[in-house]
């Protein structure tokens, strides 16, 4: 490939816009809820399916469920999502985010999968 094309390309990259966000993964036979938030939504549902369906996923207790309760009885929705080029510390922000939704959605417990925030 030539400079130019190559130099071309890369410009049509960094113009490629990307999102951090909050998600959720709904158990839709419970209502059981699971919220956690991402630097890059991007192809964010495809990687948490492959890690359930993998076995690797964080969270044991959804992990256990999706096992049980198969794929096809959990869904999965953008709560909340940000361009990353307007944020200084997308790290920072996705950590303030996820407290927000945690707060407001309360999924603990038998209405979720995430455990309270330590104080």
């Amino acid at each position: 490939m030539d400079k130019s094309k190559r130099k071309e390309l890369q410009e049509e990259f960094k113009q490629i816009k990307t999102y951090m966000g909050a998600i959720q993964i709904t158990n839709k036979l419970s209502g059981k809820i699971y919220i956690d938030t991402f630097s890059n939504l991007k192809n964010k549902w495809l990687t948490l399916q492959m890690q359930l369906d993998m076995g690797r996923f964080a969270n044991a207790e959804l992990q256990k469920d999706w096992k049980e309760l198969g794929a096809e009885n959990f869904g999965y929705e953008v709560l909340e999502e940000k361009e990353t080029d307007e944020i200084a510390d997308v790290k920072w922000e996705c950590k303030v985010m996820l407290k927000r939704w945690l707060e407001k959605l309360q999924p603990y417990e038998d209405k979720g999968y995430n455990k309270p925030l330590q104080r």
